[in-house]
């Protein structure tokens, strides 16, 4: 099998994985996506560069499209962008941070747990009166 062709059915399930839990996805979730992607792409050119030019590795081009960036086969940034993808769908798949609720509340100082309470409960758990 080739590089292409198993990076294709890589990023074919990332991308199922992905758009079946894209509904979960707080807000901005695409734009930091995006920027993820980008900061993972440039890393693997550069990294993935070095490591060919050092002669740690390389590839037998009759099992690559030929393409590159810089010395990295395109396929080599199949992986880590449906990685992204997987992982991204996994946290949103588990609630992940949604709306940034936690977040606040932990900056607050509040317990996680008293946004399942009362109000009241929620006063008595932070020292307040009820």
């Amino acid at each position: 099998m080739s590089y292409p062709a198993l990076c294709a059915i890589f990023l074919a399930i990332a991308v199922i994985v992905a758009v079946a839990f894209r509904r979960s996805a707080p807000r901005g979730h695409v734009v930091a996506l995006v920027g993820a992607g980008v900061v993972l792409v440039v890393l693997t050119a550069v990294f993935d560069s070095v490591m060919i030019a050092t002669g740690l590795f390389d590839y037998a081009d009759g099992l690559i499209s030929g393409l590159r960036i810089w010395l990295a086969p395109l396929e080599d940034f199949a992986y880590p962008v449906a990685a992204l993808l997987v992982c991204s769908a996994v946290w949103n798949a588990l609630g992940g941070d949604g709306d940034g609720e936690r977040s606040r509340r932990l900056r607050r100082g509040e317990s996680v747990a008293a946004r399942a309470t009362t109000p009241a409960a929620s006063d008595a758990a932070s020292g307040g009166d009820a």
